[in-house]
């Protein structure tokens, strides 16, 4: 049995051992997190060669998240990420987890066999209620420079200044369920045999079989798109695997290993939650823009929210008869969808230079098949428009201008939501009644090559140390596993494989030192000196990686797709630039005192980024690593003689890290046991 509380204050966003944050105190909130664990094995010998383990393991899970206000969220663009009530809070999960294997083994003169089977049950509440508290965008936004009435054309206030004035640019709600119960069951099955073919071959033959089943209580199919409310079920997961062990020479050999296997990637229930939730028949979402003339007129007058659902309301309801700007997106799995799958390969090749001591050299080939990546397919063909680039005030034109694949036209006649022409028309989705259809198609694929070269040496005379140094690449084509079952981020739903570039955890250089040494420098004849100066330990772990790929993000959506997460500065790939590096020497210093036969006191002194390393960083979302490089400003300009309907605003601080890893932390420790 095993029990496990943990609780945390405003940790939700705030890292206590980052100097800088984005997020303010009433942003964050509260964590509690339990655990109860029970478990039972039995291992029975049931002959002299065959032996059976068997397992049972129920696990439950609570996760209680507090918000600590119930205002209405507040984010200023490029400014500050959240003020009240964040997206994220309130959460709660409870999750109920029950487990059952059973594995038989055989072991004959050369051939050693194993083969079971294994169930996890599991059984999921989740409250996410996200923006039913409403949030307001503080983003450029012109006005009428004596009333600061919002208007399409007059003077631009920046976010800061629009905020002091209480003008935000756009309002943002979501209504329907806020409980979803993303049950699912697995299933697996197994067989192996290792066989002995002579003293130095060995050999490994597998297979597994995986099947994960999803609940379908709760699940409703739109009539508009028929393939929503569904969940895949695919029962012919097979996974073959093999692999080798051959020693050359007798003394100190060398020794080759090789494998390759399948491996199905199980499916996360968030996937499963979002397909209950977002339906297009029960959840609704607004979106006003406070400079669109009808949008205007219903705009909620900040910073109340237009609707007020209260925290724990387990739903928020649209009011009866409001239509201007509702969108009723769905989420649903694509027909042709299947279980992602890995597959792997590794060649190694190591050998005992030195008594205790091995170099090693391995070679790991990793390439993902079928992954899983939401696409937005209820999107017209795109046209590609330009507009202007103007310095991050918005008013010296650059004399250049960026193209985009725009989802939505001009208008070039005047009306009262167009008073300047030419401005950009609303979003003309093919499925009128529907806002985004996010797909979630088994569309991606990855690509990982990885060398590493080690050494090792083993406890000796009280040392250890080993060395690695990886050198890999990995690229990808925007798979959804850092952002399961948010929007789609493919910046083009028609051309999705223009997503292809390094992946978000690409890092082509890594080398990681571990070493520990016990020395004892005096032994008998030298007690006092002996007694003071033997039994310290030292240990420590040096890491240094060099940068990581982040992309260089625009806000404002000047794609027209309806999403602010998926937009790139024009001319630049997904993950087309590197970030800082980063590196660390943490290190620990104990000591064990002895207290007579029954006691013990043992000191303990630990430091983290040993040397105080300024390790900066840009900022990090769900979507990876981001860096601001322009915003979208939707509003008539005339660079020259022709007029536009929006254009780029560039900063001035591209490129410059935003933000750090935690600096030097040392804390020390007292432990006494008798």
């Amino acid at each position: 049995m095993n029990t496990t509380r943990y609780w945390g204050a405003n940790n939700v966003f705030l890292d206590p051992a980052s100097p800088i944050t984005y997020d303010a105190i009433s942003d964050n909130g509260q964590e509690l997190v339990s655990t109860e664990t029970g478990s039972l094995a039995l291992t029975s010998s049931l002959s002299p060669r065959w032996t059976n383990h068997l397992r049972a393991q129920f696990s439950r899970d609570l996760q209680q998240s507090y918000s600590n206000t119930s205002d209405v969220q507040v984010k200023l663009l490029d400014i500050l990420d959240g003020l009240g009530r964040s997206d994220l809070l309130p959460r709660q999960t409870r999750e109920h987890r029950l487990q059952l294997a059973e594995t038989f083994s055989f072991d004959g003169r050369r051939n050693s066999w194993k083969f079971g089977g294994d169930g996890l049950l599991t059984w999921i509440y989740d409250f996410f209620p996200s923006q039913q508290s409403g949030e307001y965008l503080f983003y450029p936004i012109k006005t009428n420079p004596y009333t600061f009435e919002p208007m399409e054309s007059g003077l631009e206030l920046t976010p800061l200044r629009a905020y002091a004035h209480e003008i935000p640019h756009y309002y943002l709600q979501s209504f329907g369920s806020a409980v979803s119960r993303p049950d699912t069951h697995e299933y697996a099955a197994f067989a192996q045999d290792t066989i002995r073919v002579t003293d130095h071959l060995a050999v490994n033959l597998g297979v597994r079989w995986d099947l994960q089943t999803f609940t379908t209580a709760g699940l409703l199919s739109n009539p508009l798109f028929p393939p929503s409310g569904k969940v895949p079920f695919k029962p012919f997961n097979f996974a073959p695997r093999a692999g080798f062990a051959y020693s050359f020479g007798k003394s100190r050999p060398l020794v080759l290993r090789a494998g390759y296997g399948i491996f199905f990637v199980r499916i996360p229930q968030i996937y499963n939650s979002v397909i209950q939730t977002d339906n297009g028949i029960t959840d609704a979402s607004i979106f006003l823009n406070n400079t669109d003339y009808y949008d205007h007129q219903v705009f909620p007058t900040y910073p109340n929210p237009l609707v007020s659902c209260s925290l724990a309301a387990t739903k928020c309801a649209l009011p009866a008869g409001f239509t201007q700007g509702v969108s009723n997106d769905v989420s649903a799995f694509a027909p042709n969808f299947v279980t992602p799958r890995v597959q792997q390969s590794s060649v190694t090749l190591e050998k005992e230079v030195a008594d205790h001591t091995t170099v090693a050299l391995s070679y790991l080939n990793v390439r993902g098949e079928h992954l899983i990546r939401a696409l937005d397919v209820n999107l017209p063909q795109p046209t590609a428009l330009t507009y202007p680039i103007f310095d991050s005030t918005g008013s010296i034109f650059q004399g250049g201008y960026y193209t985009v694949d725009s989802f939505a036209t001009w208008q070039f006649t005047q009306s009262l939501t167009c008073p300047f022409p030419p401005c950009i028309n609303p979003l003309g989705r093919p499925i009128a009644q529907l806002g985004s259809i996010d797909e979630f198609q088994s569309a991606a694929s990855s690509f990982y090559n990885g060398a590493t070269l080690s050494v090792n040496r083993r406890v000796a005379r009280g040392t250890y140390l080993r060395l690695a140094f990886t050198y890999a690449h990995a690229i990808d084509d925007g798979q959804d596993a850092l952002v399961a079952g948010q929007p789609a981020t493919v910046q083009n739903a028609y051309v999705p494989n223009a997503e292809r570039g390094p992946s978000t955890t690409d890092q082509r250089d890594r080398l990681v030192v571990a070493f520990s040494t016990e020395p004892r420098p005096f032994h008998r004849g030298h007690e006092f000196l002996g007694h003071t100066f033997n039994d310290w330990k030292l240990s420590g772990v040096i890491n240094y990686g060099s940068g990581r790929p982040f992309s260089a993000t625009v806000s404002g959506d000047p794609n027209q797709d309806g999403n602010y997460d998926n937009d790139r500065l024009p001319g630049y790939s997904r993950n087309g630039f590197t970030g800082p590096d980063y590196a660390t020497a943490d290190v620990r210093l104990t000591r064990q005192l002895r207290l007579g036969e029954r006691y013990k006191l043992n000191f303990s002194a630990e430091a983290f980024n040993l040397f105080n390393r300024d390790n900066q960083r840009v900022t990090i979302t769900s979507n990876g690593e981001v860096a601001s490089a322009s915003t979208f400003v939707q509003s008539s300009v005339s660079p020259n003689i022709a007029a536009y309907p929006g254009y780029y605003e560039l900063p001035t601080n591209f490129m410059k890290p935003n933000a750090a890893y935690p600096p030097r932390q040392i804390q020390l420790a007292l432990k006494f046991i008798y």
